[in-house]
């Protein structure tokens, strides 16, 4: 039954986050925001959409570490396994905005959640807070950047939900709401219990298996995008969702219920992790190809990934 709830949350959190997408990007559209503004906020505020609600759950349901890790394990996975893959199927290449803004904001959102767990063991209301607050700043500089970027819409997906209309948009949101809530309900309490009966802990199922889960829509996201020739989408779908799984997720899941910290592994292995994979981008857009992300270095990425499920799994982190 465990399997069959989580396996049930999983499809609906994909089903829930590609109409989702497909509503936001449709809707970014019609207002004529940039391309990398739409992945950055747009297209990443609706694939973090699971993160936030699974996280909101499982807090109210007194699982902090579910909260926590699924918000690290996500961001860990949407740089080695979704941008590493990505990069395989399609090289990218950094633009200025990347490590003059983007990077440099997922940094200090990653090490301000490390630095409010360190603190006190928990992110508390005041804490949730100043992330949400930070979040709408970064978005407002964002959009208000882009306001005089001129904008083209070449590919076919651009072209089709440029002329959606909004009753079919509206629509979208309804169906992909729904999928997500019923999804985040499932996957959280089909993860609970399984952990209970296999032993293992639930930080150890939320940073791997719920993680993984609530990434879906990251990878489906970037992946069709890279296919599709939209690497700025692609890139900034990643970033942004890192950016907006610390901001959105973690800052109002915190203002809804503080966030304690159950287990120091969140702290001495898997924040850890995460701001060294996130660190990890910088020196190879400095190796050759300059500013590129290519397969090889992509391929740097997913086995970083690999490594941290192996250590994570087979050690006695759990």
């Amino acid at each position: 039954m465990d399997y069959l709830l989580i396996g049930l949350g999983f499809v609906l959190l994909v089903v829930g986050g590609e109409f989702l997408v497909r509503s936001s990007v449709g809707l970014s559209f019609k207002l004529r925001i940039s391309k990398m503004v739409i992945g950055l906020t747009v297209v990443s505020f609706a694939t973090s959409a699971p993160e936030l609600l699974v996280s909101i759950k499982a807090a109210l349901t007194g699982n902090p570490d579910i909260a926590s890790g699924n918000v690290i394990g996500s961001n860990i996975a949407n740089i080695g396994l979704v941008l590493g893959l990505t990069a395989i199927i399609m090289p990218m290449s950094f633009d200025r905005d990347f490590f003059r803004i983007n990077w440099p904001v997922m940094i200090i959102f990653s090490a301000l959640m490390y630095y409010f767990l360190w603190t006190n063991s928990e992110i508390n209301l005041i804490e949730g807070v100043i992330l949400v607050v930070l979040l709408v700043i970064y978005l407002v500089f964002l959009i208000r950047r882009s306001k005089g970027a001129k904008i083209k819409i070449s590919s076919d997906v651009k072209d089709d939900l440029a002329k959606v209309s909004y009753f079919k948009i509206i629509i979208w949101l309804l169906i992909g709401g729904v999928s997500l809530f019923f999804g985040s309900r499932f996957l959280v309490n089909g993860s609970v219990s399984l952990a209970e009966s296999l032993g293992v802990s639930k930080r150890t199922i939320a940073v791997t298996m719920i993680a993984v889960g609530t990434s879906i829509p990251e990878l489906a996201a970037s992946v069709i995008s890279a296919l599709k020739g939209e690497k700025s989408i692609s890139l900034g779908n990643l970033i942004g969702s890192n950016i907006f799984n610390i901001g959105s997720v973690i800052g109002i899941t915190a203002i809804i219920k503080p966030i304690n910290l159950e287990s120091q592994l969140v702290l001495t292995n898997d924040l850890v992790w995460m701001i060294a994979i996130a660190a990890f981008i910088l020196p190879l857009a400095l190796l050759p190809k300059f500013m590129e992300l290519n397969r090889y270095k992509g391929f740097l990425l997913f086995a970083s990934y690999l490594v941290f499920i192996f250590l994570l799994v087979f050690s006695k982190f759990n």
